[in-house]
Formats: structure tokens, C-alpha cells, sequence
């Protein structure tokens, strides 16, 4: 039996695109100070100040004992990387994840940065991570099934780049909790699943190996990285479900809306 998916209000709807602005405004405004030199835990304390400032409060922060109010994700860690004193170094690709709390509704959204001067093989990756995003997005409309969104992911990022996609994570539900249903794979077929409706609301959040999509945690009991150490990429928007397709909720200004 499916678990109930929260059908958002119009009035949450409103709350939803608030605290999505707002996520969106926090990697707008970190992402000047991503420089080589910089430590993770320094770039954790602008954003913890810059969500604080705007009535707001950073989701992660001892959410099942996490430590810190942003994911950083290096190089070969795939998600919930724990800021700290690592320092950011030319070369290095990093995800920085910003949930908001606003007015008790989550807004979840994350983007790759580029260190200084990155190789041809980070950089194709992270393009090919933001477009198998978008590709999932895109799938989104009011009758559509979840497994449409992996499916389209699956398909550019394994079959057309032969990336490794993250099966072990997955996208979900968010509103009033941080994650509710429904869960949304990043591989999929399509036809299968759940059918969406106008007023659901969900994160989709492909993470991309360069080569095996197996990950393992390491002893902090957070930082998920890949098993055999190559790069990986992850790209986050929270979207809602329109009455005639899909409203990407945490869209930045550097972004285009989809027709």
C-alpha cells in the first residue's frame, strides 16, 4: 500500500515558494566566497549566518545528529559531507546543500561549484549531473509516474554518458517535514509508479559517479562517497506539480524557467 503524499494548499503552496526562494537566495550568495583556500566549515558558518539573518533556519543543523547547517560534498563524496577544517584546493569540485526552514516549511535545493581551474573530466560530469536533472524535471506533469523522472535521468546519464547514477539515495516528499512521500528514484522506468498530481511537492537530486553508482559511508556516519573514488556530482531542485506541468520552486536567478 502507497503511503498518503501530501497534497498541497494553495495557501502552502505559497509557504513552499518562500522558503524555495529563500534556499535559492543562500547559493546565490555563497557562491563568491567558493575559492581555493576556503574551508568547508567556513563556508557552513556564511550560510548559517545568511539563513539566520533572514528569518529562517538551516534544516540540517542536529537533524538526526547532524552536526553542521549545510552538506559539503568533495570530489569523490556523494552526499552529506560534514563541513569542517578541510580546505577547498584548485581543482576540487564541491556540492553545497542548503535546506531553509521558513515559516515551518522546507525548502531543498543544492549545485555544484567549481574550484579555480577544474579538469575536462569534472567539468563534463557536473554538466552532465545538472542536465540529467533537468531531463527529470522536465518529466514532471499531472499524470505522469515517478518512475517517468528516472527513467529520463537513467537514460542520458548511464545510457547516453555511461555514469554511474546513485541508486542508495533518491529524491522525496517535502513541506511541513524535511522528508515525507513520496520517494523519488533517480532510476526508473517509465510507466511504473506512482501517479503525480497538481499540489504534490518533492526534491528530485541525481547524484552522478564518474564510474561504479555504489557508495559506502565513511565513520563519521554521514559522508556517503564512492566506492572507487572517482568523482561525483549532484544537482537539486524542489519542484511542485502544476495543473499543467511543473513549477521548479528553488530556481536561481542564473536559471532559466522551463516552458
Amino acid at each position: 500500500m502507497l503511503s498518503a503524499v501530501e497534497i498541497k494548499s494553495p495557501e502552502q503552496i505559497e509557504k513552499m515558494r518562500a522558503t524555495c526562494r529563500l534556499a535559492a537566495q543562500v547559493l546565490e550568495f555563497i557562491r563568491p566566497y567558493v575559492v581555493p583556500g576556503v574551508t568547508t566549515g567556513r563556508l557552513d558558518e556564511l550560510c548559517h549566518e545568511f539563513i539566520l539573518d533572514h528569518g529562517a533556519y538551516p534544516a540540517p543543523l542536529n537533524y538526526k545528529g547532524f552536526p553542521r547547517s549545510i552538506c559539503t560534498s568533495v570530489n569523490d563524496e556523494v552526499c552529506h559531507g560534514i563541513p569542517g577544517d578541510r580546505v577547498l584546493r584548485e581543482g576540487d569540485i564541491v556540492n553545497i546543500d542548503i535546506t531553509t526552514i521558513l515559516d515551518g516549511y522546507h525548502g531543498d535545493t543544492s549545485d555544484m561549484f567549481f574550484v579555480g581551474e577544474v579538469s575536462d573530466e569534472a567539468r563534463k560530469l557536473v554538466e552532465v549531473t545538472r542536465e540529467a536533472m533537468w531531463r527529470g524535471i522536465r518529466a514532471v506533469r499531472p499524470g505522469a509516474r515517478i518512475g517517468d523522472i528516472g527513467a529520463a535521468i537513467f537514460e542520458f546519464a548511464h545510457g547516453q554518458h555511461g555514469y554511474g547514477v546513485v541508486e542508495a539515495y533518491c529524491g522525496h516528499g517535502i513541506g511541513r517535514e524535511f522528508h515525507m512521500p513520496p520517494q523519488i528514484s533517480h532510476v526508473g522506468q517509465r510507466g511504473r509508479g506512482r501517479r503525480l498530481k497538481p499540489g504534490m511537492t518533492f526534491t528530485i537530486e541525481p547524484m552522478i559517479n564518474v564510474g561504479s553508482p555504489d557508495c559506502r559511508v565513511l565513520d563519521d556516519g554521514w559522508t556517503a562517497v564512492t566506492v572507487d573514488g572517482t568523482l561525483s556530482a549532484q544537482s537539486e531542485h524542489t519542484v511542485l506539480v502544476t495543473d499543467d506541468g511543473v513549477e521548479v520552486l528553488t530556481l536561481r536567478s542564473d536559471e532559466t524557467p522551463l516552458a
